[in-house]
């Protein structure tokens, strides 16, 4: 059964839609990759999953055991949450807020699944750094263990090397693929596509030319295609 299953969904916002009808599913294990053209909906998709706005129509489906607080999400960074003056300890410990219910505070289990998720993303040593302090690249990784805090299912990340430099990139996206490996689904946001094509097992392409399936059937797709030669048109 699918984690996730999405029929006829229609996004936007004030109950003007600016994507209609998404029919897609995501199953354990999948590495999936929702591209398209910038404003086309992208990150509003990933924030109607995550039910932090509602859609105009249609259903998002849960199954396969997966609950809503199970679910491990990396924003896009503002400039603000860059600044937050908090050690990287408690940031990553942020993560099991949902398993803490009504709960005021984080017990042993807590504790010791942030620490191997630090020891997991290789930030150990920085866990009394300031997050502010940091390089983007390992608030990158910081936000990467506090989402692995709340899931061991599946991971939502939009546009998780977005101003990192060239090494960090890569790096980013090997962890993310190694995750991804041990079990963990990924759904990314990426204007990166390369990266997708290179990583993903299914691609959802929004916008004009809509596209859900294969990343083999992407790359032969004439939603592909275009948006291929679109990028390398813009590279040039």
């Amino acid at each position: 059964m699918a984690l996730l299953t999405i029929r006829n969904l229609s996004l936007g916002y004030d109950s003007r839609a600016i994507v209609e009808n998404l029919n897609f599913s995501v199953h354990a294990g999948d590495y999936f990759c929702i591209v398209g053209e910038n404003g086309s909906g992208k990150t509003t998709l990933m924030k109607t999953l995550l039910h932090l706005q509602e859609p105009v129509s249609g259903q998002i489906l849960i199954g396969d055991g997966l609950k809503k607080n199970e679910i491990g999400y990396l924003p896009q960074q503002t400039m603000v949450q860059k600044d937050f003056p908090a050690s990287v300890r408690e940031i990553v410990l942020s993560g099991c807020q949902g398993r803490c219910g009504l709960r005021p505070f984080y017990n042993r289990e807590e504790k010791r699944l942030a620490e191997e998720n630090m020891e997991r993303m290789g930030i150990s040593a920085l866990r009394e750094r300031c997050y502010r302090e940091l390089s983007g690249g390992q608030q990158q990784r910081v936000l990467l263990a506090r989402a692995l805090c709340a899931t061991r299912k599946i991971l939502l990340l939009d546009e998780p090397v977005s101003g990192l430099d060239p090494k960090m990139t890569a790096e980013m996206y090997a962890l993310i693929a190694d995750l991804n490996r041990e079990g963990i689904t990924i759904i990314m946001i990426s204007h990166d596509i390369a990266a997708a094509v290179r990583y993903a097992s299914h691609i959802l392409h929004i916008g004009a030319n809509a596209f859900y399936g294969t990343k083999d059937a992407y790359l032969k797709s004439n939603a592909g295609k275009l948006f291929l030669m679109q990028q390398k048109g813009g590279e040039a």
